[in-house]
């Protein structure tokens, strides 16, 4: 895990106990100070060089930008000195990194979240004055707490608990598990008590140790959707171009260039199993020239031609995919990008284990039966390709040839979900906080250990660029009930194939559009009222039904989440206190689609988050271009109507492809249904129900009084018997429930104070049912 965390200490307050103020010999471990003195500010972790940039302005000086860790500035600060931090992927060049401190200096620091890429920023203002800021998705987090007679903050909430010895808020666990997208519910807290979370698109400012958290990013901060669908989808196409290229293309001018992968693993990857995201995502990537000399060809390969793009170098083995444990990868030069395929593949089809044709085509048809699995790199061909040349400025791709190596991947009992628990689920990695990633940690780890260096994927794109169901209460809240045929006919045709034609024809179309007017003319102070109710009833929807009673389950401002209905009464009770408190809060200043659909986003980025802590390997770095900040701005200009067309997100990236100069995809490229991981699921709950019984043997949620034991358990056995059907939400809840348990159990077999030294040594957290109010 790498962190950033430092303090801003101010004057004593009254009463405060010497003890508490941060004494001199307490600093992280195995940290690099970026900056000292009162204030200091330190770099946690596997930090490659080129990830740190730091910006010095004195008075009557240019602007010094350095570039790697470097060793602390000697001279002393003065009150009008002023620096910044840029820590993660970013791809400004050292005069935009200087022109951003210079307007930040007036005020305007959301001029520092402009650039490609994703990273923190910390800008520091004379002695007494530190601004971090979170990116709009919430990839990025920073945490605060009271500490001493100032502020501690860190990109890492862990590390903060650790550093005041904060015991475990059950209270917080509790609304994680009932309604986990609702900031209601969340609030800013974190699982730890008095360690606060700033929200995405917020400001963390600490002067004279005072925290003051304010927004730099509001929803109309890039002027309204209104600008029309064509330019829309242009500033889309550039964002995410631009983020691509950004992370493909050597480093920023006037940095360090990018490392070279190790050995047996490209420098770049590209994610090549979700789907129609990841497999743009490979294709802006692969057309742009890379750093360093041609690679030379590979062996036992032919080239296949393709009139709009590049052409692919295939591997000519044919035949079935070999059985048995996956080989290694080709080793690949500087200049390789790999593409790790992962998903399941069909067998017949161009991506069956042949890898044959088009490879235009084996990265639009990325949906199949669950068998084996393959990992590709492909890199500039000799002879062809301009590497290192300048990519145009309009978003076009560049001409490359590159070629293709196949390799192929088996997955097994270890790589299917809780394949931890079969072991020691203590010995997992410890994430900052839980998450259902932790489940299915075993296979992303051996995924992703299979791709590049620089791993880019296309987690974020469905939150980012879908319409989410609650979307269609805005349209109707601004006059345009009209614009609600499509998606609704949409949800008919897929009931009236599923359920018949009464569902189809009529029931789907009166429950979505009835739902769709009630959500757009609630007050949100009855409608948070009305959910604290329906969870102290146990009124809790299972994911069951039709298309279209799903969508309209989602038509509310709360909605509470799969694992809900195996909480304890005591704990339904507390988090619905909260929604009742919160309804008395001013309501938000936004319309219920935009604001559930951002908040989707928060939780999906939050996993994000926890499933690079739990699979990311040593020295590799996993990317999503679609959670930067410019695409997160650009993908809001979408107009509302544009979103909620069927097949909107393949539609769209279809258009940014063509924008970039790729009009060769299939015709149905994206239109193939989602695989069903429900199998693999179970299969792993029935190979790892000794390991689950053991596990809730005496879990720790029982013991903090969050849980229905017996309901949970009678719902494991459930879920683990092949021949019991199950509501769909019932995996995705069981996935919560015992991620949050395995996180507790590491949490607890941890030693105090791992991140710190010269800290003393208070008493263990505790897990209290008491502190669920």
């Amino acid at each position: 895990m790498r962190w950033l965390t430092g303090w801003c200490t101010g004057a004593p307050r009254p009463g405060a106990p010497a003890a508490h103020r941060p004494p001199g010999v307490v600093a992280p471990i195995a940290a690099r100070p970026l900056w000292t003195g009162p204030d200091p500010l330190w770099a946690v972790g596997d930090w490659r060089p080129e990830e740190i940039r730091l910006v010095t302005l004195r008075p009557g000086a240019a602007a010094v930008v350095t570039t790697g860790p470097t060793t602390p500035d000697p001279f002393e600060d003065t009150p009008a000195t002023l620096r910044l931090a840029v820590l993660g992927h970013c791809g400004a060049g050292d005069a935009e990194l200087a022109a951003g401190l210079a307007a930040a200096r007036g005020g305007a620091v959301r001029q520092l979240t402009n650039w490609p890429g994703s990273y923190t920023a910390v800008l520091r203002s004379g002695t007494r004055s530190t601004v971090l800021l979170t990116d709009l998705a919430g990839a990025r987090p920073v945490f605060h707490t009271p500490w001493g007679d100032g502020t501690a903050y860190a990109t890492a909430a862990l590390p903060l608990a650790d550093l005041v010895g904060a015991p475990l808020d059950t209270g917080h666990l509790a609304a994680r598990l009932a309604c986990p997208e609702a900031p209601e519910a969340l609030g800013t807290g974190t699982p730890y008590l008095g360690v606060r979370r700033v929200p995405p698109g917020h400001a963390l400012a600490v002067r004279d140790g005072r925290p003051y958290v304010s927004g730099y990013d509001g929803p109309g901060a890039d002027g309204a959707p209104g600008r029309g669908e064509a330019a829309a989808v242009r500033e889309l196409t550039r964002a995410l171009l631009e983020s691509v290229r950004s992370r493909v293309r050597t480093s920023p001018a006037g940095s360090a260039p990018l490392p070279a992968g190790p050995a047996g693993r490209a420098r770049l990857g590209v994610d090549l199993s979700y789907g129609t995201a990841s497999a743009t995502v490979a294709l802006l990537a692969a057309a742009v020239p890379l750093a360093g000399g041609p690679a030379g060809p590979h062996p036992a390969s032919h080239p296949v031609s393709h009139p709009a793009g590049p052409r692919l170098a295939v591997p000519a083995q044919a035949g079935p995919p070999p059985a048995g444990p996956a080989p290694a990868l080709v080793p690949a030069s500087a200049t390789a990008l790999g593409a790790a395929r992962t998903g399941p593949v069909r067998t017949g089809s161009a991506r069956s284990g042949a890898v044959k044709g088009s490879w235009a085509r084996v990265a639009a048809r990325p949906r199949s039966t669950p068998e084996p699995v393959a990992a590709v790199t492909f890199g500039e061909t000799a002879g062809t390709g301009t590497p290192g040349a300048a990519v145009p400025a309009t978003p076009t791709l560049a001409p490359t040839v590159p070629r293709l190596r196949h390799t192929v991947l088996t997955p097994g009992p270890d790589t299917l979900p809780y394949a931890d628990l079969r072991t020691d689920p203590t010995a997992g990695r410890l994430t900052d906080e839980p998450g259902p990633e932790l489940v299915t940690a075993a296979w992303a780890e051996a995924r992703f250990g299979a791709g590049g260096t620089d791993h880019l994927t296309g987690h974020g794109a469905r939150q980012v660029l879908d319409g989410h169901p609650a979307r269609l209460a805005d349209l109707v809240r601004a006059g345009r009930s009209r614009e609600l045929l499509s998606p609704v006919a949409a949800l008919a045709g897929a009931d009236r194939a599923a359920a018949g034609v009464l569902a189809g024809a009529l029931r789907t179309p009166l429950t979505v559009v009835r739902a769709a007017h009630r959500l757009a003319r609630v007050r949100y102070a009855d409608a948070l009222d009305d959910t604290a109710v329906r969870l102290t009833l146990r009124r809790i929807p299972d994911g069951g039904g039709t298309a279209g009673a799903r969508s309209a389950d989602d038509l509310a401002w709360v909605v509470p989440g799969p694992a809900a209905r195996w909480l304890s009464d005591e704990a339904l009770s507390a988090v619905a206190l909260r929604l009742r408190l919160a309804a008395r809060e001013p309501a938000p200043g936004d319309n219920p689609g935009a604001y559930r659909a951002r908040h989707a986003l928060h939780r999906h980025a939050r996993g994000f988050r926890t499933l690079v802590h739990a699979t990311e390997q040593p020295g590799q770095r996993l990317h999503a271009p679609f959670l930067d900040n410019q695409v997160v701005r650009a993908a809001r200009l979408l107009p509302d109507d544009v979103r909620l067309q069927p097949g909107a997100r393949h539609a769209l990236l279809h258009a940014v492809l063509a924008g970039a100069g790729r009009t060769d995809l299939p015709p149905d490229w994206g239109r193939a249904p989602r695989p069903d991981r429900t199998s693999a699921t179970r299969a792993g709950l029935r190979l790892a129900a000794d390991g689950l019984t053991e596990l809730f043997d005496a879990p720790l949620l029982a013991e903090a009084g969050l849980i229905d034991l017996p309901a949970v358990r009678a719902a494991l056995a459930r879920a683990a018997d092949p021949g019991t059907p199950l509501p769909p939400a019932a995996l995705a809840g069981l996935a919560e429930l015992v991620a949050t348990e395995l996180w507790l159990r590491r949490v607890h077999a941890r030693r105090h104070g791992a991140c710190w030294t010269g800290l003393p040594h208070p008493a263990r957290p505790a897990l209290s049912p008491s502190r669920l109010a």
